[in-house]
């Protein structure tokens, strides 16, 4: 599918657990930190993403210390992509400007 060109976010803005999107064509889109976090589109992540989780995992002592995911900051990455910098220490995924708008919901279904 062809990236459009003049989809846009006019804000981006930090609200309760997660990020509230209002895009330039008048849609207003929510995503958990969680989810975001889940849907990080890295190699090494989409790599994990098809497994089941591991229910005998032990966390390390730095993944128990940082708790649920958030991220430390966003920066934009030209003109399309936001690259989020997580307080794990994960760094490399870049959200297309679609990508974002594919995995978060209308705010209003998300009671936003």
């Amino acid at each position: 599918m062809a990236a459009d060109p003049a989809l846009k976010p006019n804000s981006l803005r930090r609200e309760g657990d997660g990020l509230l999107i209002e895009w330039n064509d008048g849609v207003r889109t929510f995503i958990t930190w969680r989810d975001l976090r889940k849907n990080c589109p890295c190699a090494t992540c989409q790599e994990t993403h098809g497994k089941p989780e591991n229910p005998f995992k032990i966390l390390s002592p730095q993944e128990l210390a940082v708790g649920a995911p958030e991220p430390r900051s966003i920066q934009t990455r030209g003109s399309y992509a936001y690259q989020v910098y997580w307080n794990d220490g994960h760094d490399t995924g870049i959200y297309s400007l679609e990508y974002l708008r594919e995995i978060s919901k209308p705010a209003e279904q998300a009671g936003h």
